[in-house]
């Protein structure tokens, strides 16, 4: 299972939802940038760009690192990393630009809108109450 979550540049919403292994394979071997199709993950019509992810650890993908491998970077911020103080580094690990299947979340963000709203496709979840 990988989750998909879907940016609406225009409302500044954002919406989840999840494809099986089946549809999966279509996502694999994409790169971060590229544009995909939205009936892949179940919005028809809607033209998506990837923007990021994360593997199956938690690792962040980012744009610069090439391939789907993980790497323990150098990194004065950006993706997976945010500096406390001007001009501190830090070494973290991250993984790279290419989808793959330790891939567990896909952020993306739509390009070309479709016919059908985004709350009709994907309605929202309610709310579970939290137990004292």
């Amino acid at each position: 299972m990988m989750k998909i979550v879907i940016s609406d540049p225009k409302t500044g919403r954002s919406y989840q939802t999840e494809i099986g292994k089946d549809k999966e394979t279509a996502l694999v071997g994409l790169k971060i940038g590229d544009a995909l199709d939205g009936g892949a993950v179940g919005a028809a019509g809607y033209k998506l760009l990837t923007t990021g992810g994360s593997d199956k650890d938690g690792f962040p993908m980012r744009k610069d690192l090439k391939g789907g491998r993980k790497a323990h970077l150098l990194l004065s911020g950006g993706v997976g990393f945010k500096p406390r103080t001007h001009g501190e580094r830090r070494r973290k690990s991250v993984r790279g630009n290419l989808i793959t299947d330790q891939t567990v979340q896909l952020n993306t963000k739509i390009t070309e809108w479709g016919q059908a709203k985004l709350e009709e496709l994907f309605p929202p979840k309610p709310k579970e109450e939290k137990k004292k």
